[in-house]
């Protein structure tokens, strides 16, 4: 099994933070961005290479892919970080039987449809309900952009939004 380090959603995905501060902080080898959207543009691949730190090997995977590979002996005790834009993906992985123990949350934008509950988190009903889920499953939701950050529980400021 692939030793997870950072399961991180934040729909910058790889950026300054997670290129430098995360990835240290973690000690990993590998990012896994983890999004059927991401995995079907050619650009935006591109891109996430580019931004990447060159010492840590980066693929862009679609969530069936990985579920396809999790177990695989290539991942076999690599560190590995997980990025995904929303909670749905993550809640895809759990139900599926991925062990996912924390879910650090860093940034999902505004759009049509969502409100804000921090400044640097929106939501819709989906993203709710998934991370309802997350809750039940005994996985932790912190919010934190950079690891020096105070621990925010996540589902107590969905109770507060409310």
């Amino acid at each position: 099994m692939m030793d997870i380090r950072l399961a991180r959603i934040d729909d910058r995905l790889v950026h300054g933070q997670v290129a430098t501060t995360w990835t240290k902080i973690t000690g990993i080898s590998r990012i896994l961005v983890v999004s059927d959207e991401v995995a079907n543009s050619d650009l935006r691949k591109f891109l996430l290479m580019q931004a990447a730190p060159p010492e840590v090997k980066t693929n862009v995977l679609t969530v069936d892919k990985l579920l396809q590979i999790s177990d695989h002996t290539l991942l076999s005790n690599v560190k590995v970080m997980l990025l995904f834009t929303n909670p749905c993906d993550v809640a895809r992985l759990v139900k599926a039987g991925i062990k996912i123990d924390t879910v650090n949350i860093g940034g999902m934008k505004f759009s049509e449809g969502k409100k804000m509950i921090t400044n640097f988190i929106s939501v819709d009903e989906e993203d709710i309900k998934a991370f309802n889920y997350l809750a039940s499953q005994e996985i932790e939701l912190e919010i934190r952009k950079v690891p020096s950050d105070r621990r925010i529980s996540l589902t107590e400021v969905l109770k507060k939004a409310e």
